[in-house]
């Protein structure tokens, strides 16, 4: 479905650590391109539908963080994680899982995941506009390998996963049978 489409130019407005701002928050605005992410490296993407919530703080994130030196042996170079949350939400979820691999991009408008086709609303939940479940290995900003979640809709019912885990990544990067959408 998405394989060999071009990432999406955006810019994207995040909050990085400044060591030169005194006091409790020594963060300062950087705005970060989709080029600047992505060129020149192969990496994997996923997006989720909120920080702090349950299948995406208990399995998708840090599968993705713990699995991160295996990734690395199969040719990733980094692994990055989407979210229609803002530079400050992303931050504290980053920090509150421990990151140390996984990197985190806030796409807090939402122009990125609705430029991909995958804005749906979460009114159900009280969420507004969120990313739908997926995942991507992106080789310099072209989409390799698409695995979206079944069922893409508005106000779904449930929160599928599974395709977009990463032992299924895993398993399509060794070659193995792997669910994923060409």
């Amino acid at each position: 479905m998405k394989a060999g489409y071009k990432l999406p130019e955006v810019t994207f407005h995040t909050r990085v650590r400044d060591d030169s701002i005194e006091g409790p928050n020594p963060f300062r605005w950087e705005d970060k391109t989709t080029s600047e992410y992505f060129a020149g490296k192969r990496v994997i993407l996923f997006s989720l539908p909120g920080a702090f919530t349950p299948t995406c703080s208990t399995y998708q994130l840090p599968g993705f963080e713990k699995g991160c030196a295996a990734f690395r042996e199969q040719g990733i170079d980094d692994i990055y994680c989407m979210s229609v949350n803002d530079s400050f939400v992303m931050n504290k979820w980053a920090a509150d899982q421990g990151l140390e691999n996984v990197k985190v991009i806030p796409d807090g408008s939402g122009e990125f995941t609705r430029r991909m086709g995958m804005l749906v609303r979460k009114d159900n939940l009280g969420f507004g506009l969120r990313s739908w479940r997926y995942a991507a290995i992106v080789n310099d900003g072209v989409i390799e390998a698409w695995f979206e979640e079944p069922g893409l809709c508005d106000n779904h019912g449930e929160d599928p996963y599974g395709i977009s885990s990463p032992e299924n990544l895993m398993k399509w990067l060794k070659g193995e049978k792997a669910e994923a959408v060409a």
